[in-house]
C-alpha cells in the first residue's frame, strides 16, 4: 500500500468550456484560462479511506481524476508512496478506479470483467518499453502482481492466443497458462469476498444495479493496486442498497487496508465512512478533520452548514465580552471558555451557528426565544419543527412524543455549550480563529 500526497495542485480549463460564474484564474496562470482546483494540498496516509466531500462542480471529482491520470495537472504534484506521477500514464500508477456508472464490459461476462485488468498487465507493460526508453520498468509494489507481470511478459509467443482461442471450449479442451491459473485464483477469490461468485456465467445486463457495482468494486480490488480512487461509485443506488453497500466497502476497505480516497456529494455517506473528511468549495479545500471534528468545529461557516443534517441555524448577534450573547429576541450567557476568543469581538456582530438537534423546547425565559410552529415533519424517530420568530425562522429537533401542533406557540432553548461563532465578514470561526 502507499501513501498520495497532492503538493499545490491546480488544475484550469479554457474559459470556453466554463460558466461565467467561474472567472477566478490564478495570477500566475493563462489569462485566458479559469482554475477549477486552487492550490492544493492534502496528504492521504498509507492504508486511510479519505473522502473528498462537496457540492457539485466544487471540483473534488476533477481532483480524483488528476491522481488516476485522467486529466492533465496544470500546475503542483501528485506523489503515490514514493514516485511522483505526474508525468506516468493511468495505467503505470498502480491505482485503480470505481466510476459513477460501472463502466462494465457489456459484451464480457463478470468473469471477465474481473479477469480484463489481469491480462492486461503484461500488454500494458510490453506498450510501456517504447515510451520509457532507458529508464527502469515500473512495476507494481506487490510480489503477486510482480509475479503475474513476469509470467504475462515472459509467456511464449503462442500462448496467449491459445488461451484467447480456448477461453470459450469446455472446461477439459481449453488451455490453461501458468498466469491464467494465477488470474483464475484471483478472480475467484475476489468474486467470493464480494458474494458474487454464482454471478460470474452472467453478462452485466443480467444484473442489478448492486451487482454491478460489486463487479465494478471487484474489477479494482482484483488488480490489487497501491490506491482506490472511487468517483461517486453509490449515487446510483437506491437507498436501502446504498446503506448496505456503504458499510460493504467499509468492511473491505478495513480487511484490505489499500489506500482509498472516496469522492461523494453525500454528507451521510462521508461522516460514516470516512477515517478524515476533506470538505471542498469552488476549487479549495476547507477544512481537513475527522467527522466528529467536523461536527463539533467547523472551521468557518460553510463546512458547518454543509456538515450535519438538517443543516444549522444562523443567527446575528452583538457580542458582550467576555460571554455574552445579544440578540433582540434572547441574551445568551456561553461557557467561560469563551472568554478570552470573544475579548477582539467586544460590541461587534457575530453569527451565532446552532444545530436543530441543540435546540429543545423550553419555559419562558429572557435566555430562550419565543415562535410559532409553522411546519411540522413527524419521521417517528425524531419530530423536526420550523418555528417563526419575530426576526428568525429556525428548524429545532425535537422528540418524537412532543406534544406540539402546527401554529402553537413554542419557548426554544440553545444549549450554549453546542454553540458556534463565527465571523461575519470572513465566515471563519472564531473558535479557530
Amino acid at each position: 500500500m502507499a501513501h498520495v500526497a497532492i503538493e499545490n495542485v491546480y488544475k484550469t480549463f479554457p474559459k470556453s468550456r466554463q460558466s461565467d460564474e467561474t472567472k477566478d484564474a490564478l495570477p500566475d496562470t493563462d489569462p485566458n484560462a479559469a482554475a477549477v482546483l486552487k492550490r492544493i494540498n492534502l496528504t492521504i496516509h498509507d492504508g486511510e479511506f479519505m473522502v473528498l466531500v462537496g457540492p457539485s462542480g466544487c471540483g473534488k471529482s476533477t481532483l480524483l481524476r488528476l491522481i488516476s491520470g485522467l486529466e492533465e495537472i496544470t500546475g503542483g504534484s501528485v506523489w503515490v508512496g514514493d514516485r511522483r506521477v505526474n508525468d506516468l500514464p493511468p495505467k503505470q500508477r498502480d491505482t485503480a478506479m470505481v466510476f459513477q456508472s460501472y463502466a462494465l464490459y457489456p459484451h464480457l461476462s463478470v468473469y471477465n470483467n474481473l479477469a480484463f485488468g489481469l491480462r492486461r498487465m503484461g500488454a500494458d507493460l510490453e506498450q510501456s518499453l517504447p515510451e520509457l526508453g532507458k529508464k527502469p520498468l515500473p512495476v507494481s509494489d506487490s510480489p503477486a502482481n510482480q509475479e503475474l507481470e513476469r509470467l504475462l511478459t515472459e509467456s511464449r509467443w503462442w500462448e496467449k492466443p491459445l488461451v484467447s482461442v480456448t477461453r470459450r471450449l469446455p472446461p477439459g479442451l481449453r488451455y490453461v497458462s501458468e498466469a491464467e491459473r494465477l488470474i483464475d485464483d484471483r478472480v475467484r477469490a475476489v468474486a467470493k469476498m464480494l458474494q458474487i461468485d454464482g454471478l460470474l456465467s452472467r453478462y452485466p445486463r443480467q444484473l442489478s444495479g448492486g451487482q454491478k457495482q460489486r463487479v465494478a468494486l471487484g474489477r479494482a480490488m482484483a488488480r490489487n493496486p497501491q490506491v482506490f480512487l472511487m468517483d461517486e461509485p453509490l449515487s446510483n443506488l437506491d437507498a436501502k442498497l446504498r446503506m448496505e453497500t456503504r458499510a460493504q466497502i467499509v468492511n473491505l476497505q478495513r480487511q484490505l487496508g489499500i489506500t482509498t480516497i472516496y469522492v461523494t456529494h453525500d454528507q451521510i455517506e462521508a461522516m460514516t465512512m470516512g477515517h478524515r473528511i476533506a470538505v471542498m468549495n469552488q476549487g479549495q479545500i476547507q477544512q481537513v478533520a475527522t467527522p466528529l471534528d467536523l461536527y463539533n468545529r467547523p472551521a468557518n461557516r460553510f463546512v458547518a452548514e454543509f456538515i450535519g443534517s438538517p443543516p444549522m441555524n444562523f443567527i446575528p448577534v452583538q457580542v458582550q465580552a467576555p460571554f455574552l450573547l445579544v440578540h433582540p429576541e434572547f441574551r445568551l450567557s456561553l461557557p467561560s471558555e469563551w472568554d478570552n476568543r470573544l475579548l477582539p469581538y467586544d460590541n461587534r456582530e457575530a453569527t451565532l451557528g446552532i444545530r436543530p438537534e441543540h435546540l429543545s423546547l423550553a419555559l419562558p425565559a429572557p435566555k430562550n426565544i419565543r415562535g410559532q410552529v409553522v411546519h411540522l415533519e413527524a419521521l417517528g424517530s425524531e419530530t423536526y419543527l420550523t418555528v417563526q420568530t419575530e426576526r428568525l425562522t429556525l428548524l429545532a429537533k425535537v422528540p418524537p412524543d412532543a406534544a406540539v401542533r402546527i401554529g402553537d406557540e413554542v419557548w426554544l432553548a440553545i444549549a450554549p455549550e453546542k454553540a458556534h461563532l463565527f465571523d461575519p465578514v470572513t465566515e471563519d470561526s472564531l473558535w479557530h480563529g
